[in-house]
């Protein structure tokens, strides 16, 4: 049950960073909005961890952090920059399909099938992502963010399985490591490549909002995996782009047709199905 609600907040918090991050992109360099966002998220992990006094990282927890870092960086650059070109309900929803594939796979190999109920809210689950990312008409075209979402679907889902290697109890102390590589990685690609970085202040506070809940959503994730199967943390995180279609809906007044209402509303059942099996 706690990996359940760990996910749902998880998937929660993604959502919205992933929403306000892609609208920030739109008028404020993608860079800029990247490492300001980590960096937000280094100082909040950095105080949490002091208060926590979490045991220090192995050597294996390192490596496993800083590839993570990598894939992250990786992947959320390939999503805010979809996010900001493309059609939100498209870029979102195809991550989202990507990135619960991947740690599900991995997670039924390691952990073994879980419960029918769970195998068949996982399975719906992945079925509400995927129709909640069909666009008619224009979920191919060039202007649509497709490749930008299969990208960071790709690096994102592999990123949820190293991520969750980490030994058992550590939560704020890896995503401190991996938000400063993050960081440093997007600044050096700023230093050598000339790019455009400086954030105008009125899209500060987005700022802190992004890294704020990027950093938080990571934390729950990191937790749910420690607390249950990986298959169920992962799908039921990966459920974000709900979240994120329905801010496109409101705020951008994307449009939300039947199909997508028919995913919605399969996330939900999903997550009854697979917090009853889990608990069962």
């Amino acid at each position: 049950m706690i990996t359940v609600l760990l996910g749902l907040a998880s998937s929660a918090a993604w959502g919205v960073s992933d929403f306000v991050a892609g609208l920030t992109s739109r008028r404020a360099p993608l860079l800029g909005v990247l490492v300001f966002s980590q960096a937000i998220g280094v100082l909040i992990a950095l105080g949490i961890a002091a208060v926590r006094a979490e045991p220090s990282l192995s050597t294996a927890d390192i490596e496993w952090v800083v590839l993570s870092a990598i894939l992250g960086a990786t992947g959320l650059g390939c999503l805010y920059r979809g996010l900001a070109i493309g059609r939100m309900g498209v870029v979102a929803p195809v991550t989202g399909v990507i990135v619960a594939v991947v740690p599900v796979t991995v997670g039924i190999a390691l952990d073994g099938i879980p419960a029918p109920a769970v195998v068949a809210g996982i399975a719906l689950a992945l079925a509400s992502v995927v129709i909640v990312a069909r666009v008619p008409g224009e979920i191919g075209g060039p202007a649509s963010g497709l490749l930008w979402g299969v990208g960071a679907g790709t690096t994102l889902g592999v990123f949820t399985v190293t991520i969750s290697r980490v030994s058992a109890g550590l939560v704020f102390g890896p995503l401190v490591l991996m938000r400063s590589v993050e960081t440093l990685a997007f600044l050096a690609v700023i230093v050598l490549g000339r790019r455009a970085w400086r954030v105008p202040r009125t899209f500060w506070p987005a700022l802190v909002v992004v890294g704020a809940m990027d950093m938080g959503a990571t934390a729950a994730y990191i937790a749910a995996t420690q607390a249950g199967p990986l298959a169920i943390a992962a799908v039921v995180s990966a459920l974000y782009p709900v979240f994120t279609v329905l801010l496109a809906a409101v705020v951008l007044r994307e449009r939300v047709t039947r199909i997508h209402a028919l995913g919605i509303a399969g996330a939900a059942v999903a997550i009854v199905l697979i917090t009853g099996g889990s608990a069962g």
